[in-house]
This record gives C-alpha cells, sequence and structure tokens, in this order.
C-alpha cells in the first residue's frame, strides 16, 4: 500500500463514494471542490483507491471531509492512518507559536473513531455546537 498526495481524478473519488453508500454531488461542484482542496491523500494498492481523505482551509482552520475506505478494507487501520496523514500535514502547516482549527462533521456512528484521534465533540467548554445548512437549487 502507498499513500500518495494530491492525485485523484473525479472518476475515482465518485466510485470510492458509491463504494460505500453516500451520494454524489453534481459534477461540476465536485471537479472544483477537487481542484480546490488544500490536501489530498489517497492510499492506495497499485491502481486500485482504497481510501482517501481531504482537507480543506485557510491555514488557521482546516475541514478534515471525506475521509473514506473502501468497505472490505475497512477495520485494517487505513482511515486512521489517512487521518493521521493529514493531521500531520496541518502540523507541519502551523507556524512555530501559532495554532491551527480541524474541524469534521463524522459520519454517524463514527464519532468514536475521531474521539480516539484526539478530536473533542463539540459543545465543550470552548465551543458551542457545531451546525451546517445545506442550500439547494
Amino acid at each position: 500500500m502507498e499513500f500518495i498526495e494530491d492525485r485523484l481524478t473525479y472518476e475515482e473519488y465518485c466510485e470510492l463514494r458509491s463504494s460505500v453508500g453516500w451520494n454524489n454531488w453534481f459534477e461540476g461542484q465536485t471537479r472544483r471542490s477537487i481542484e480546490n482542496s488544500l490536501h489530498i491523500v489517497t492510499l492506495r494498492e497499485g491502481e486500485l483507491l482504497l481510501g482517501m481523505g481531504r482537507l480543506i482551509g485557510d491555514g488557521m482552520y482546516f475541514l478534515l471531509c471525506d475521509v473514506i475506505v473502501r468497505k472490505e478494507y475497512q477495520g485494517q487501520g487505513l482511515g486512521s492512518q489517512i487521518v493521521d496523514h493529514l493531521v500531520a500535514y496541518v502540523e507541519a502547516q502551523t507556524p512555530e507559536g501559532g495554532r491551527s482549527s480541524i474541524q469534521l462533521i463524522a459520519e454517524p456512528g463514527k464519532e468514536d473513531f475521531y474521539l480516539k484521534k484526539g478530536f473533542k465533540l463539540i459543545p465543550h467548554e470552548h465551543c458551542g455546537s457545531g451546525m451546517r445548512k445545506v442550500i439547494r437549487r
């Protein structure tokens, strides 16, 4: 298995999302989001895409998204390796004396996975509830 940074096609992205039962987005939005990702990591065995994760952000705030591992490869620590890789990227981007915030929206039932990685549920003592708003056209 091999980590490859910043190489992901639209077709691979859609196929991997579909492999875990996730809906895909409108093609134009998807292509733009892949291009505008701050950092993408894929985990491959030869040409087979086993898993991926993306970061979007501005240098202070980072959103961890699309952490996906193909169902038949789940439970082998691959998702953990992907998250560790993305967190290490943020650590490397954070200047000495600075701080960065990595945020995410976990899939239902995956909260414990992220808690084990050091993420905190919100609300907590420093943050109110996380929220989102979906726009449809």
